[in-house]
């Protein structure tokens, strides 16, 4: 009995595997799956394209205003850890920043008033839930309610850009 189950039964399992592997690739899967992946892509180079035109159009605005380089004044925050909204104290994120600032000044201010940084930075993160912070796209947006917010707290210091060393969530 068991030779004839193991002479009929394997190929039979085999056959089978092989059926629903077809079925799986040709049926199941959309075939433009991947055109899809594609046009992402190509959307995500060409917005590359519009930031790196952007970024060269305020680089030569800074210069014509008078402002150092971008990454001459930079503001180390770092380690700071948050729990996200709605995790009930499960999940943690680590992050570490960089505050790219116009001037020497700027980066003086930052350092003494390190606690008014450091109490917005935690407010945004913390306000945030796990989806928000995990995708990459929306960290753009995160820096820029970053820097509106500082913005508005330290009146006299100009943010450039922000810069994330760490960005960990566990």
């Amino acid at each position: 009995m068991k030779p004839k189950l193991l002479i009929v039964g394997l190929p039979l399992f085999i056959v089978q595997l092989v059926v629903v592997y077809f079925i799986t690739a040709n049926i199941l899967i959309p075939k433009d799956h991947n055109s899809g992946n594609k046009e992402e892509v190509k959307q995500e180079q060409s917005s590359d394209e519009k930031k790196e035109n952007k970024s060269n159009d305020d680089e030569k605005s800074s210069e014509q205003e008078g402002n150092t380089s971008l990454g001459e004044n930079i503001f180390n925050l770092d380690d700071i850890i948050v729990n996200p909204a709605e995790t009930n104290g499960k999940t943690l994120v680590l992050a570490s920043l960089g505050f790219d600032l116009n001037t020497a000044e700027a980066k003086k201010t930052m350092e003494e008033k390190v606690i008014i940084v450091k109490d917005a930075v935690i407010t945004l993160l913390s306000s945030k839930t796990v989806p928000q912070l995990s995708n990459t796209a929306y960290r753009d947006s995160l820096k820029s309610e970053m820097i509106s917010d500082l913005s508005k707290k330290m009146p006299g210091v100009k943010i450039n850009n922000i810069y994330f060393s760490k960005f960990i969530i566990q």
